[in-house]
């Protein structure tokens, strides 16, 4: 019960895996005909881009705890 920083970087971890992962699926279905579409997908492709670089990050941050 003393170490909390490990659970904690994992948690991290999973959550901007999973928002990473969950953007670029968003991004790649079809969006409603709209005149702002292109910025929709590239708006959920930086998300999705910028959550799977956090969690390369904290999966090696991971590794050196």
């Amino acid at each position: 019960m003393s170490n909390w920083v490990e659970p904690l970087i994992f948690l991290l971890m999973v959550i901007s895996f999973v928002l990473g992962v969950s953007s670029i699926i968003m991004g790649v279905f079809a969006q409603p005909a709209a005149t702002a579409s292109m910025k929709t997908k590239v708006e959920y492709g930086f998300f999705g881009l910028t959550g799977l670089v956090l969690c390369a990050v904290f999966s090696y941050a991971l590794a050196i705890a």
